[in-house]
Order: structure tokens, then sequence, then C-alpha cells
């Protein structure tokens, strides 16, 4: 068969001029396609020698990434393009095509969430790592899934499969799946907010009532755990917490106290009008604590009442507790010096002779 003869062979309905096409054009981008890559990895990891950041070393791992089967399918696809194929052929040839080109995307697009977790992790320091590792690494398995989703609808689409009629039923089945998981979901979606807004974290002291407050030790996908000053542990649901109002006492910068006392009607009024500059002295020989008042406030029942009103400069309660001690000793000692007598509940009976 002389070459002419062989240009005009007819094999699956291709002559054989056409089918030396598709092979050289297969060859030719299998071997661009590899040469491209080699040049974006040699152009990339010399760029990596003279910067500090691995985003770089990222890029070279993604390119690293696509295996040869892609260049193959890929070359494949565009050197059939210039046969004619039956149906059935053709369709084997795209399906192939359409697989490992959603695959691959997906893959990239995997590492990307993986790369862009792996920051998120690294830069948030603190004693919650641990909580938020597990929030963050579920936030990239729904992605994924969400993914995989996609790209299995692209395929069914382009083999002119209805997808609109699945995509309806799976919004029924998510309607019906989120009906019954909603408290689940609830909490899920409250452990998102909670990393995402940050109201509080691991070793904060946290009111979320008044009779449930404590330390957080750990806040979980569906529940945060709190420790209480008298040593049990409280589980909360994360939704519950983000309805709520919580005092976080951790992120006080100070602390403003009311205090009040009161002394007998029988003081005498010269004593009276000292005992708001006794009280000021007193406080203000307090380290960190600041005086906002002193006021003679009621004329009680059996009293005469005296409110005072203080700021410490620090947020801890047990600086705070050990600033009121000393500011209660100094009190009961100045007014036994000055001979001035706390008042307590009495009632004097006159009898008319």
């Amino acid at each position: 068969m002389n070459i002419q003869s062989f240009l005009e062979y007819q094999l699956l309905g291709n002559a054989g001029q056409q089918w030396l096409l598709a092979i050289a054009t297969f060859i030719g981008l299998v071997i661009v396609f590899k040469i491209f890559s080699s040049m974006v990895i040699s152009k990339l990891k010399k760029a990596s020698e003279k910067t500090e950041t691995d985003i770089d070393d990222f890029f070279i791992g993604l390119v690293n990434n696509v295996k040869p089967p892609f260049y193959f399918f890929v070359a494949l696809y565009a050197a059939t393009q210039l046969l004619e194929l039956n149906g059935l052929v053709g369709k084997i040839i795209f399906g192939l095509f359409l697989f490992t080109v959603v695959y691959q995307a997906i893959t990239v697009l995997q590492r990307v969430i993986d790369y862009g977790i792996q920051k998120i992790l690294m830069s948030s320091g603190g004693e919650d790592d641990q909580d938020k590792e597990g929030v963050v690494k579920l936030i990239g398995q729904i992605a994924k899934a969400v993914l995989w989703v996609v790209g299995a609808l692209m395929i069914f689409s382009n083999f002119g499969i209805d997808v609109t009629s699945l995509i309806a039923g799976l919004g029924i089945g998510g309607i019906a799946i989120a009906l019954a998981l909603q408290n689940v979901l609830g909490d899920l979606f409250a452990s998102f907010s909670i990393f995402l807004d940050k109201p509080f974290k691991v070793g904060d002291y946290i009111s979320i009532s008044p009779t449930e407050k404590g330390t957080v030790e750990k806040v979980g996908i569906k529940t945060t755990r709190v420790r209480t000053l008298q040593g049990q542990q409280l589980v909360v649901s994360n939704k519950k917490l983000t309805d709520s109002s919580v005092e976080n006492f951790r992120r006080m910068d100070k602390r403003r106290m009311t205090f009040a006392f009161g002394v007998v009607y029988e003081t005498p009024i010269e004593k009276l009008k000292a005992i708001p500059k006794m009280i000021t002295d007193i406080i203000e020989s307090v380290e960190k604590a600041k005086l906002d008042r002193v006021n003679f406030k009621t004329l009680g029942a059996s009293s005469l009442d005296f409110e005072v009103v203080f700021t410490m400069q620090i947020p801890e309660y047990s600086e705070y507790m050990n600033a009121q001690e000393k500011i209660n000793f100094a009190i009961l000692e100045k007014f036994e010096k000055e001979k001035i007598e706390f008042a307590y509940p009495t009632q004097t009976l006159f009898v008319k002779k």
C-alpha cells in the first residue's frame, strides 16, 4: 500500500490523512502540556527562592497535582474532534474527558480549601485551637461535599440528563432532613457564629443567667462546656448562647462598685459632714482604686445612710475584693477613732406618762 492509498484508506469512517492529523495532534498536545507544566514549575521554584511566603510552594503543589491522565484525556478529546466518530464512541470519549476535567478541578479546589483551613488555624492562636480546628475542618468538609455535588450535576447535565427534577428532589430531601435535624443544625450554625464572631473564648468567665455562670472550658460543635465556681461542669447548647445576652467578665477593663453603710441618728452633724472626706481619703489611699462619689443618701428608718461609688482600674475580681477589704477595715478603724457608731435595725419605744 503506497502513501496515497494509505492517506485515502477509510477506517471507522475517517481517511488515513485524518487519523494521522489526529494522532499528531494528540502527541503534540501531550508534549506541549508536559513542557508547559515543567516550565511553570521551574519558574515557580525560582520565584520561591526569593520569597519568604509559602504561597508559591502551594502553587507548585497544585501544578504537580495535575497528573498525566489529565493531559492524556484532554489531548485525546481535542484530537478526536478532528475525526468523525459514531455516537457511542464519541460519548465515551467525551464522558472520559468531562469526568477527568471535573475531577481535576475538584481536586484543585479541595487543595485550595485545605490550604485556607491551614492558614486560618495557623493564624488563630489561643487556648481554644483544638475547638476551632474542629469547626474549621467541618466547614471544609461541607465545602468539599458541595463541590462533589456540583461536579456530579455538571456531568449529568452535559450528558443530557434533566437535573432540574434531581435538584428539586435534593431540595425536598434537604428540607426534610433540615426539619428532622433542626435542633442539631441550629447548634451547628450557632457554633459557626461563635467561631466567627468570637463573643468569648476558652478561659473567659461568662454569665448566661443569674444561675448559669462560670469559666469556658470548651466550645464544641453542638455545646459549650462551662466550669462553675462550685466546680460543676455546665453544658449549654450553642444556640442558647447565641440567643442569650452573655456577659463576658474577662473583657472588663475596670470594675465600678457601689456599697452603702449607715450611722446612728445620734451622730453629731459636724461628724456627719466630715464622713465624705474620711471616705475619700481612705479610698484614695488604696492602690488602683478611684473614687467616683460619696453621698449622704437617705434618712433611713433607723440610720443615716451613705452611698459610696468607686472604680477599680483592673478587672480581676480577687483584686477588687482585696481592695474592698482594705476599705472596710480602714472605715472601721477611722469610725472607731472618731467615735462614730454604725447603725443597725432598732426601734425606740416612747411611753407616755
